[in-house]
């Protein structure tokens, strides 16, 4: 599958290419660490998930009625597995950081 040209848009800001380019580079099966900003109301707190690299993909957004390409949102997915098998996917933002675990 081909990747978009574009920078993907988070819902309030542009992800780091330089966080896309190393996402794009993993292989099926790395070993990697998750961190992300949550904020629920007026908490926030910084939480970090490890787990085997999957895939990367683009969720697309937009308004139901067809509209402008520029009202989309497209929203970069990292899935991986969790040490306990589970799969789980995430939504990068402007404040997510992915490495490889060590």
């Amino acid at each position: 599958m081909s990747l978009p040209a574009l920078t993907p848009t988070s819902a309030t800001q542009k992800v780091d290419r330089a966080l896309l380019d190393f996402v794009k580079a993993l292989k099926c099966g790395d070993e990697i660490r998750i961190t992300q900003r949550v904020r629920v109301g007026s908490r926030q707190w910084t939480t970090t998930v490890t787990g085997k690299f999957r895939d990367l993909n683009f969720l697309a957004t937009g308004l139901a009625t067809q509209r402008i390409p520029e009202d989309d949102i497209v929203i970069p997915m990292v899935h991986f597995t969790k040490p306990n098998g589970e799969l789980s996917s995430v939504a990068l933002d402007e404040y997510s950081k992915v490495e490889r675990a060590s």
